[in-house]
């Protein structure tokens, strides 16, 4: 298949664009670079520097001729989202519908799009179905929420299909350890550099933590299976901040921590239930959560570049 994956110098996309390459797909990468890095971009694939809201993009799909647009390209800083809903919204809503328009122009078939289980349910006293309510709290959720809104007008009025995948929390190598989201690798930051971790709370909260190779393995199923439908990508448990920082102390072989009070708005429980996964895209996580904390921390530690990609499979 010819792929357009857009944020494919970027954490989760990068891995997504391995997965492409290495199941022989000729794939083409646009990314502005404005928090990925060309040097996490796969040498097998295409890179173009382009922000996704460009009038240039659409040279790149008529030189492409896509089968597929996988989307990851994003603002994804929940609390830029809340100061700047605006600018959150231009990226995000107006950047897939760029997207969108491009592809029903140029004759794309499918959309992988990137989604969030950890905006979309809130609180969560199970782990969250896909049909349970949405509840987005912040800018950055209403505009994913969005964003599957006009895949499925799309798919009805102009034929493009889609799979929505709605991740937890990703975690592992190439993990930025600038922002909310990138709290196992600022733990293993704090450590390595022999600070203390900052724990917001009672270190209570829960968070279900699915690894990127699983998540990029998730991706490689959407090509062909889990037509027009949103799916949880996720572990089906939850995991404590605790006990992320205890299995990397004694990954690292001590550490200190020290507790600060709960940050506004933080969710104390979000979990996935992952139950359709399986039976729709035939997927389900790999890696154990201890074992992936392992590799993650050890691929900091090493500072290796982030193309050494073969150490970074589940």
């Amino acid at each position: 298949m010819r792929i357009l994956v857009t944020g494919g110098a970027g954490f989760i996309g990068s891995h997504v664009t391995d997965a492409f390459v290495d199941a022989g797909h000729e794939v083409t990468v646009v990314d502005d670079l404005s928090s990925g890095k060309k040097r996490q971009v796969n040498p097998g694939a295409r890179f173009v520097k382009l922000d996704i809201r460009d009038e240039r993009l659409e040279r790149v799909f008529k030189a492409g001729r896509f089968d597929v647009v996988n989307h990851h390209a994003a603002q994804m800083d929940v609390r830029r989202s809340v100061e700047d809903p605006r600018f959150d919204a231009d990226v995000n809503v107006h950047g897939l519908l760029h997207l969108m328009e491009l592809s029903r122009k140029h004759g794309v078939g499918r959309m992988i799009f990137a989604a969030s289980g950890g905006t979309y349910y809130g609180e969560c006293a199970r782990p969250a179905r896909e049909t349970d309510p949405p509840r987005p709290l912040s800018p950055y959720g209403v505009a994913k929420l969005a964003g599957e809104h006009y895949l499925r007008a799309y798919e009805a009025l102009h034929g493009i299909a889609f799979t929505v995948l709605r991740y937890g929390n990703v975690y592992g190598p190439r993990q930025d350890p600038h922002g909310e989201a990138g709290v196992v690798a600022i733990f293993c930051n704090r450590l390595l550099a022999g600070v203390p971790v900052v724990v917001y709370g009672n270190g209570r909260q829960q968070r279900d933590y699915v690894f990127v190779g699983d998540v990029a393995r998730a991706n490689l199923a959407a090509l062909r299976r889990g037509k027009n439908d949103a799916v949880n990508i996720g572990t089906g448990k939850s995991s404590s901040v605790s006990e992320l920082f205890e299995i990397l102390r004694r990954t690292h072989g001590g550490g200190e921590r020290v507790f600060k009070p709960t940050r506004p708005g933080e969710l104390f429980r979000n979990c996935l239930d992952v139950r359709h996964a399986r039976a729709s895209l035939g997927w389900s996580s790999r890696m154990q959560l201890a074992e992936g904390l392992r590799q993650t921390y050890q691929f900091i530690a090493s500072g290796a570049d982030p193309q050494g990609r073969r150490t970074m499979r589940p």
